[in-house]
């Protein structure tokens, strides 16, 4: 009988093969005292060992850079930082020096002591974090031990499925592409940075599996799916031909897609809807592009922040943005400002803990309370925009008095800019996340001080109905087709109209096909979607006429159930469009 286990989708595909089992750990270090006269060796093998660190970690960095870029080389850039910290380095030499401490022993104290006062934090994206400490704990151990690296390779003749309690960026960006189809880990989240280098990587991967690599061995068959999450060990016969026809129907699919790429998206009664991508990191604007984006809808810049012990800065964001922008010549470019906040803490911030983080400082309150932060951000923009139609878009915005402040320090960086003779565009755009109930209900107020709405359903949704997204038990709570919903969407669009201003949708709800279906039914004809998505967008919008999802979202509008409300939108659009090819894989729970 198979073992089926379900955990975190953490990047897209479905593979089968045989599992590889790596079991990897942090070497045991004995506890050993050392002679009074060995004890200034002891520290200077731990600065040899510390080095050496910082010098193979700058490898692995530079290998990442080649295969996948600069920005995702960033990614190793904490590690490099941790291995400077004062407080690691004084702290292990102290133990050596007043303990007589092995230089392995005192610094695995030294690490264990970093790794509960992060624990303790119970901050998400510090948690994330604690994988990039393991690294660095493996890479110093290891070379005062004499140990070598964990061993990466394939037996046998198949390529495998790596398993794993979990992996490190280093290991991760080590893994042979020719010989590993698919990554499954027991920890990791979709944010975790050994999650990114994998959708870097293009290898499908599920995390959050819990104890998956202390079940299956090595050689076993499994299958997994990585836009569901879903991993499957010992598979039945029918379940490997339903997955194999599963994985033929959907690379049929993309291929289908593929050529509808570099088509309009406009409905076959003549709407035309800009269909613009949602990204990460500068490296996928190209992969955007290619999947047939009109720009960049949301281009999110927490990576110029998170896992920093020190702000970004202004040249480096510059570049970041103006790789964007030149990416899409005569396209809207609209960068997000920081959303830092609620599970994206930099540690430069020194945030302190909060009761209820996602209504706490965050996002635009972070912005406006850290002016140095802020400021570089707005002035590195505004740079960008004299190389594209670049935009500025604000994070949680819940007050028209948000927008003022934004605006007037934007108007004083443009007047230093001036006098310092650096070009941008003086008629740049700055627009309006409506993710919360406040931002719905005053969207009129807003749309007179905003060039553009852009609606963030993610964040809409969970503050509207009191719904933690990432509350596993709540999910089923989770209902963005809700009345409630519906109408804050409906007013929303109705403002922007009234300004005459344009309103679009960035949040995964413009990827879901009702979704689509509703936006096209409220008038809303700028939606925004990761790359992958951007063709089955595009292929729902080429075979839906508006004219009848404005009749069937007139319908939906006075239903007084979220069931109601699916099952008129199912109804409608059954009648253009059979998504047979991903029932059951569209993900209505974001993670962000």
């Amino acid at each position: 009988m198979s073992l089926v286990r379900d955990g975190i989708p953490a990047s897209p595909g479905i593979v089968i093969g045989p599992a590889h089992v790596l079991r990897w750990e942090v070497p045991q270090v004995p506890h050993r005292t050392v002679q009074p006269e060995e004890v200034e060796r002891e520290v200077e093998r731990f600065e040899e060992a510390r080095q050496w660190a910082k010098s193979r970690i700058r490898e692995i960095r530079d290998q990442a850079a080649s295969r996948l870029g600069e920005i995702e080389a960033q990614i190793f850039e904490p590690q490099l930082l941790m291995l400077d910290d004062p407080e690691l380095r004084g702290g292990t030499i102290a133990y050596i020096r007043d303990n007589r401490l092995s230089a392995a022993r005192a610094f695995q104290l030294c690490m264990l002591e970093f790794q509960a006062d992060w624990r303790r934090t119970g901050n998400p994206m510090i948690m994330d974090r604690l994988n990039d400490l393991l690294d660095v704990e493996v890479h110093v151990i290891r070379r005062l031990l004499g140990l070598p690296d964990p061993d990466l390779a394939i037996d046998g003749p198949e390529s495998a499925i790596l398993i794993a309690r979990d992996l490190t960026p280093t290991l991760t960006v080590q893994l042979d592409r020719n010989r590993i189809i698919g990554i499954a880990t027991d920890a990791g989240t979709q944010t975790s940075h050994s999650a990114i280098l994998a959708r870097a990587l293009n290898l499908p991967a599920v995390a959050g599996l819990t104890d998956l690599a202390e079940i299956v061995e090595t050689g076993q068959r499994v299958i997994l799916d990585g836009r569901t999450g879903r991993v499957i060990v010992d598979p039945t016969d029918e379940e490997l031909e339903f997955y194999r026809e599963k994985d033929i129907k959907v690379r049929e699919w993309e291929q289908q897609l593929l050529l509808l790429a570099h088509l309009d998206a406009v409905t076959p009664d003549g709407q035309a809807v800009i269909l613009r991508g949602n990204i990460d990191l500068p490296s996928e604007a190209e992969n955007a592009r290619d999947h047939g984006a009109r720009g960049i809808g949301l281009f999110r810049t927490e990576f110029l922040v998170v896992g920093r012990n020190a702000m970004p800065q202004e040249d480096e964001q510059y570049r970041a943005y103006r790789q964007v922008a030149e990416a899409f010549p005569g396209e809207a470019v609209i960068i997000r400002t920081f959303d830092l906040g609620g599970d994206k803490f930099p540690t430069f911030l020194n945030m302190p803990p909060e009761e209820n983080p996602f209504l706490g400082w965050r996002a635009i309150r972070v912005c406006l309370d850290v002016p140095e932060l802020f400021r570089a951000q707005l002035r590195a923009i505004l740079r960008a925009t004299a190389h594209g139609d670049v935009r500025i878009l604000l994070p949680f915005i819940s007050s028209v008095d948000e927008v003022h402040e934004t605006r007037a320090m934007l108007e004083e960086e443009k007047a230093r800019l001036a006098a310092d003779g650096i070009p941008f565009d003086p008629d740049y755009k700055l627009g309006v996340m409506i993710e919360t109930p406040a931002a719905a209900l005053i969207a009129a107020e807003l749309a007179r001080h905003a060039d553009f709405l852009a609606i963030g359903t993610n964040d809409l949704v969970q503050y509207t109905l009191a719904v933690d997204r990432g509350n596993a038990r709540l999910a089923p709570r989770y209902a963005p087709f809700h009345p409630a919903v519906l109408e804050l969407l409906r007013g929303t669009a109705a403002a922007g109209h009234n300004a005459g201003i344009e309103v679009s949708v960035c949040g995964e709800l413009a990827a879901h096909p009702l979704g689509v279906y509703l936006f096209l039914g409220l008038g809303i004809h700028a939606l925004s979607v990761g790359p992958a998505s951007l063709p089955e967008v595009k292929k729902i919008i080429r075979s839906i006429p508006a004219g009848d999802a404005r009749a069937t979202v007139e319908a939906a509008l006075k239903a007084g159930t979220q069931a109601d409300v699916t099952r008129i939108l199912e109804s409608g659009i059954s009648k253009w469009l059979d998504l047979s090819p991903f029932a059951g894989s569209w993900n209505l729970s974001p993670q962000d």
